[in-house]
């Protein structure tokens, strides 16, 4: 079973900078990370989480229209490690940060196909 850890939320200033990790744990496949990664949020008062965005285990990279050029997601695969680093924060990026992985595919991910997802990391951009 995997399992994600997150951390690095907290309350920040806007126009200021966050960097959150995900730690993965208890999955590999041939040995390996294999698997896409991704930070979603959902801010207060939203039913539904929104992909900030995701990452496959080569690098290739996908951002979410709202966070792009704002937004760096990193992964050091020796590490089992996700990052993101977002920067010019904005009262809206106001939300509880997940992690997830989807060992399903890299097209699964894009269509939001995810199975294991943390518990979050509360992100607070201050006016």
């Amino acid at each position: 079973q995997l399992r994600l850890v997150e951390s690095g939320g907290g309350s920040v200033q806007a126009g200021g900078t966050v960097r959150l990790s995900c730690v993965a744990s208890g999955y590999t496949h041939n040995g390996r990370s294999d698997y896409c990664m991704a930070w979603f949020r959902q801010a207060p008062g939203k039913e539904r989480r929104e992909r900030v965005a995701l990452i496959d285990y080569d690098g290739t990279t996908n951002y979410n229209d709202a966070v792009k050029g704002r937004a760096t997601i990193t992964r050091e695969n020796a590490k089992n490690t996700l990052y993101l680093q977002m920067s010019h924060l904005k009262p809206e990026d106001t939300a509880t940060y997940y992690c997830a992985v989807s060992t399903l595919g890299w097209y699964s991910c894009l269509r939001d196909e995810f199975n294991y997802y943390g518990q979050g990391t509360q992100v607070t951009v201050g006016a």
